[in-house]
């Protein structure tokens, strides 16, 4: 099992022999990030800086539609949102959850050419302990990550 020994095994399984331990070992595998968000003086307005790793698609006009900021979860996390304004007449907003081992920056030049091809904009956010995110990968953050992107959604 992808050359795993004895003793890595057991340390996956055994320590702390809980359920909700063993899956969030499994389950969540955040990459290294590929972005970070730098706060300008006045706290108000973030810069999105993205690695060469994040493999951006677009000129600096399409950047230039994105708006991040970081908001707060019930469990105190800070959590990276982004919204990417993909079209001047976009009637809809889409909440896009991503999948696991991506973040933000990884997603970024995705959101623009989903939300151009179906006329709406993209609102998205980093699970806590992805990307720029604080807190740890978990069953109950990953909960509390929503509810605060949404919440952030209808309050922005």
């Amino acid at each position: 099992m992808n050359n795993l020994s004895f003793s890595e095994l057991c340390c996956l399984f055994c320590c702390p022999p809980c359920p909700s331990k063993i899956a969030s070992k499994l389950a969540f595998l955040p990459p290294d990030p590929t972005y970070t968000l730098i706060c300008d003086e006045s706290s108000s307005r973030w810069t999105l800086h993205l690695s060469e790793r994040a493999d951006w698609q677009y000129s600096a006009r399409e950047k230039d539609a994105i708006e991040c900021f970081m908001t707060r979860t019930s469990r105190g996390n800070r959590v990276a949102c982004m919204f990417v304004r993909c079209s001047p007449n976009a009637k809809f907003t889409l909440l896009f959850s991503h999948g696991n081992a991506v973040d933000l920056g990884q997603m970024s030049s995705f959101y623009i050419g989903l939300g151009s091809r179906i006329n709406c904009n993209v609102f998205s956010y980093d699970y806590s302990g992805y990307g720029a995110s604080s807190g740890k990968p978990s069953e109950k953050n990953l909960y509390a990550d929503i509810d605060a992107a949404w919440q952030a959604l209808r309050t922005r």
